[in-house]
């Protein structure tokens, strides 16, 4: 049998490339005589960078930036050619801040700018950005001011020329526009350390910025679809650089020629760190089934907490499995030792 292993990470926990090997020992277990085919895989988010790293090769970069509370860190990015990939998480992650320091009123996005300033001073001149996992909720203001500082010579976006033959492609799985009730900050500032009032003033400055934005550059990008990615980074991107915004998993699918790969493969085997209905809402393993179907491959899911299972297995996933036995502590469940042993355990229960 030839089976692909695609599963994104478990957040905290593993990688996709930790998940994906645990999966793939389970099924040499099983069968050893098996073609396991193992893809790292990254909707925008987390492990994005490793991902097209895995797939495109290339030197990984790594500078000197300001992170969401503008203290000195080492961000990495990728360049293969003169194309650069960034994961936003890297310079203005949610995970670089300790829980106590989560505020988005004040978090920047100013070292994501500096990424891009770099990868632009290197010749880059396709810039592919992976939205999500960001502290931020500045609309991308601190982005801007950061080439800004870089590249005009004077104080003013329209003094910067650096950019004018770069293409950006923004891969997200986010679909919101930046301002009101489904926008960037109502939506996700919460899970960023927004209190409910916090999430009104975010919303005002998010409206203030985008109606300057579009009386000055006369377009107004604010209800594209991605918008409010990242904190409204998404925007940023679409408004002052012309971005592609494209879905995170067909954007790295495409770029691994994954539909070759379905052609004679008898499973496909993915999962993520909680699985209900919104894994149908153009999450990766959705992306992943939608792909398959066409080839008529089946697709097993596994996750550590499974929810809405009905509709799951309604959606077309043959198989719909918790990695996690019932009972097992959190805290347990998310110890990556843990996490790889359920995972192989499980691949080995389950009937291929």
């Amino acid at each position: 049998m030839k089976i692909i292993v695609a599963i994104d990470s478990f957040k905290g926990c593993l990688t996709s490339a930790e998940a994906n090997q645990a999966a793939s020992e389970g099924v040499y277990a099983k069968m050893p005589d098996a073609q396991v085919v193992q893809v790292p895989v990254s909707d925008g988010g987390e492990g994005f960078l490793e991902a097209f790293h895995a797939v495109m090769g290339g030197k990984i970069v790594e500078v000197n930036v300001k992170d969401p509370l503008m203290r000195t860190i080492v961000a990495s990015y990728l360049i293969q050619g003169d194309t650069a990939v960034i994961e936003i998480a890297k310079a203005s992650g949610l995970t670089l801040l300790s829980p106590e320091e989560r505020n988005p009123m004040v978090a920047t996005s100013y070292g994501t700018g500096q990424l891009v300033v770099d990868a632009v001073r290197r010749g880059c001149k396709h810039i592919i950005v992976g939205l999500g996992g960001s502290a931020t909720s500045d609309c991308g203001i601190g982005m801007l001011r950061a080439i800004i500082d870089a590249f005009a010579k004077g104080n003013s976006w329209d003094d910067v020329r650096e950019l004018d033959d770069v293409s950006f492609t923004i891969a997200t799985d986010v679909t919101n526009p930046l301002c009101g009730e489904q926008g960037a900050a109502h939506v996700f500032a919460p899970q960023k350390g927004a209190s409910p009032d916090m999430v009104f003033a975010l919303d005002a400055r998010a409206k203030r910025f985008a109606e300057a934005s579009a009386k000055h550059l006369g377009r107004d990008c604010q209800n594209m679809p991605g918008a409010g990615a990242a904190g409204g980074l998404g925007y940023a991107f679409l408004q002052y650089m012309n971005a592609d915004c494209c879905s995170g998993i067909d954007l790295l699918l495409d770029t691994i020629h994954f539909d070759d790969l379905l052609q004679d493969a008898d499973l496909v085997i993915t999962g993520e760190g909680s699985a209900d209905r919104q894994t149908l809402m153009g999450k990766l393993p959705f992306g992943i089934l939608q792909r398959a179907q066409r080839h008529h491959v089946p697709v097993m899911l596994i996750a550590g907490r499974i929810a809405d299972e009905q509709l799951l297995l309604d959606a077309g996933f043959s198989r719909v499995t918790s990695i996690n036995p019932p009972g097992l502590p959190l805290k347990i469940a998310l110890q990556p030792a843990t996490a790889k042993e359920n995972i192989r355990n499980t691949i080995l229960e389950l009937t291929i």
